[in-house]
């Protein structure tokens, strides 16, 4: 029998690597005949960068780059064997490097992250997955595409700096001095929101107030990327202003579709892509993924979803191993909630969260044994009875 264990992190405790290996390690114990295929998920957040050098043998390389607002941050990506860079922008351009008290997205740049994807390119990478949760930023991906060689003039043709106040001004964009690597580089980015560039669903209104925008800023801000979306119909030729995920990280995925070529697709769909998940399912019998807290939020783009998407339309079922399920089937549409069979907490007695981190590895086993044991034991029945 095989079996495909593809968990997220238990974020704080444990990572996806050390979560599918616990699970793998309880399934041999169990029968040691079992094929196990560990598939280490990520969603295109947090721990993506961590979970796919882990899992696929890769290298990390730091890069000292200018931070949101322009002090120099060491920031780190990874190489995967085929040539392939995985960057998390919050690494050079996220709100985490801020203090509560200095966020304010008219200020901050991207800046960085166009450094990390110079840095990439220089070392022969031709193909690029950037995943851009947790941004400080709301400069439509414009210091980004400045940091590759991409040109902002205003009215009176004066090149413009950083920040997202300078989009109000932009009325030029000169690609000309583009970096020629990115027209060779497949660049993907994984965006699991669907906001517009712009208006009440867009970057600005959504998301630069938890980035320090004042209302007045946000009105501001919505105007800037407007003004930024209209010169890049005319000098670039391409309409961003209504492209789901354009919205994504303070407008930077609309700025990596317009200046770099980008495709913006799910996060989650990129990763099983780049870990071959897919075809890991033939000939499995049984599918195991989960993360450290199952909600709502599963449902709509996380990878424990996206997994159990794809186990569903290769036939073969899935379990869910969390570190606490907060939601029930009432609470999900029942065309999402059916695409599992169990959702499991490894949570076994009361306790709180910090026992619970202590004795994840523990609890994690214990759990992926029951469950084994009992499908096993179902399966042989079945087995035997026909």
């Amino acid at each position: 029998m095989k079996i495909v264990v593809a968990c997220d992190k238990y974020k704080g405790s444990l990572s996806a690597v050390e979560v599918c290996n616990i699970i793998k390690s309880a399934i041999v114990d169990a029968d040691k005949r079992m094929e196990v295929a560990i598939k280490p998920m990520a969603d295109g957040g947090e721990g993506t960068v961590e979970t796919m050098v882990e899992s696929l043998g890769g290298k990390m390389v730091a890069v000292p780059v200018r931070g949101p607002l322009g002090k120099e941050v060491m920031a780190q990506y990874g190489i995967i064997g085929d040539g392939t860079a995985v960057i998390e922008m919050s690494s050079a351009s996220g709100i985490a490097l801020m203090e509560k008290s200095s966020l304010n997205p008219m200020e901050t740049t991207t800046y960085g992250t166009g450094q990390l994807i110079d840095n990439a390119l220089q070392k022969g990478c031709s193909r690029i997955i950037i995943g851009i949760g947790g941004s400080a930023t709301n400069d439509g991906g414009m210091g980004m595409a400045q940091a590759l060689g991409v040109k902002f003039y205003s009215r009176k043709g004066q090149q413009l700096g950083f920040g997202g106040k300078q989009l109000i001004q932009i009325e030029r964009i000169d690609m000309s001095g583009l970096n020629p690597k990115i027209r060779e580089t497949v660049i993907e980015v994984a965006c699991d929101v669907d906001n517009p560039l712009t208006g009440p669903q867009g970057a600005a209104y959504i998301y630069a107030p938890q980035k320090g925008a004042t209302p007045e800023m946000v009105k501001e801000l919505d105007q800037g990327l407007k003004k930024m979306a209209r010169a890049v119909k005319k000098d670039i030729g391409m309409d961003i202003d209504q492209v789901k995920g354009a919205g994504a990280a303070g407008g930077l995925g609309a700025g990596l579709a317009a200046f770099l070529g980008a495709i913006l697709k799910p996060g989650t769909d990129i990763i099983m892509e780049a870990i071959g998940l897919r075809q890991s399912l033939e000939g499995a019998s049984l599918v195991i993924t989960g993360e450290g807290a199952m909600d709502r939020q599963t449902f709509f783009g996380k990878s424990a979803y996206g997994v159990a998407r794809t186990a569903r339309e290769a036939g073969v079922p899935v379990i869910t191993i969390n570190g606490s399920v907060l939601t029930s089937r009432k609470e999900v549409e029942s065309g999402k909630a059916s695409l599992f069979d169990g959702n499991f907490s490894i949570i076994n007695r009361p306790m709180d969260l910090a026992q619970a981190i202590k004795d994840s590895r523990e609890l994690v086993y214990d759990a992926a044994t029951e469950l084994i044991e009992f499908f096993l034991s179902i399966y042989n029945y079945k087995k035997n009875s026909t």
